[in-house]
């Protein structure tokens, strides 16, 4: 079957049997390309359609084409089934030679078809015909967004998120039966992955925080994340201080929690499910007591006394 018999016969245009598969969203789980009338115009089982297809040069193959690997060939590539005509209707000439697809290499029945090339990153082009015919096996695509739906949200949980910092005032000692004002600083983050071969962009803000202060009381969830006081005002209480009723040493964890959202393949923005909860290292925060004494003199009058330099207070 020569060009014009596959491609030109009545120069009516084709329907395409799948939509242009450098521009298309799925992916062929188990598709490979028997060879065809002496043309070996294969691609692996792990194929990806997303970015569109390539023609290896060494093996002649159609090869899908991998995230962030530079695209040599000028070229992008379709196909269409061999002998049709568009709508219902199939050239009779054409398919009395028809490809025999049936028993693939998996045993499943593949469909005859052709490959069509245009120049790559042009839209709408004009197709031409580049080989075929060869047998196409398992053309169904699968929609991958419910995929990696279904996954985002454990793959959200393992993210190398910073959980944020958590900060005491006073520290790394405070009072007895003092407000220690606690406050935390979390910023927004974006991760770039790779999901079922897809690029997945994946942005985590902070929404909200819980404060466990080591004594067993915690506070939140709570969306305000507290902030600094000069130190004329430590001891004042605020949205996320704590009171200390015992003395020793405590340790604080903070944990943020993060809303996110990912996009597949520079689309849309989409809300991944739920928050990932991610905890600081913690931070130890010592409690003392305090003691008020009275006293007649002062450090000039008795050097020695109580609370004057060279002489040890006693102990917390």
């Amino acid at each position: 079957m020569n060009e014009t018999g596959l491609l030109g016969r009545r120069h009516v245009r084709r329907f395409l049997a799948v939509a242009c598969l450098a521009v298309g969203f799925g992916f062929f789980p188990h598709a490979a390309l028997a060879e065809g009338d002496g043309i070996d115009a294969g691609f692996g089982n792990q194929g990806v359609n997303v970015g569109g297809w390539r023609l290896d040069p060494a093996t002649g193959k159609f090869v899908a084409l991998q995230p962030g690997v530079p695209r040599a060939d000028p070229y992008q590539y379709k196909y269409e089934l061999q002998c049709h005509l568009g709508g219902g209707d199939f050239d009779t000439e054409c398919l009395a030679v028809l490809v025999d697809c049936k028993n693939g290499p998996d045993g499943e029945d593949g469909i005859p078809v052709v490959w069509l090339k245009a120049p790559a990153g042009v839209p709408n082009p004009t197709w031409s015909f580049h080989s075929g015919p060869t047998c196409l096996f398992d053309p169904r695509p699968e929609d991958l967004l419910p995929r990696i739906a279904a996954t985002i949200k454990t793959e959200f949980q393992r993210l190398p998120i910073a959980a944020g910092s958590v900060t005491a005032q006073p520290s790394p000692h405070t009072l007895r039966g003092a407000e220690t004002n606690f406050f935390a600083e979390a910023v927004e983050q974006q991760f770039d992955i790779t999901i079922l071969a897809q690029d997945v962009r994946v942005v985590a803000k902070p929404v909200q925080y819980t404060w466990s202060y080591g004594d067993g009381t915690s506070l939140g969830p709570q969306t305000a994340a507290g902030g600094p006081l000069p130190q004329e005002r430590w001891g004042e209480k605020t949205a996320t201080s704590h009171v200390y009723t015992q003395t020793g040493d405590f340790s604080v964890v903070l944990t943020t929690h993060f809303q996110g959202t990912y996009s597949v393949n520079g689309g849309p923005p989409l809300p991944i499910p739920g928050q990932g909860q991610f905890s600081s290292p913690a931070q130890t925060v010592s409690v003392w007591r305090s003691i008020t004494r009275n006293y007649a003199d002062d450090c000039l009058r008795n050097p020695q006394g109580q609370g004057c330099p060279g002489v040890v207070p006693p102990a917390p």
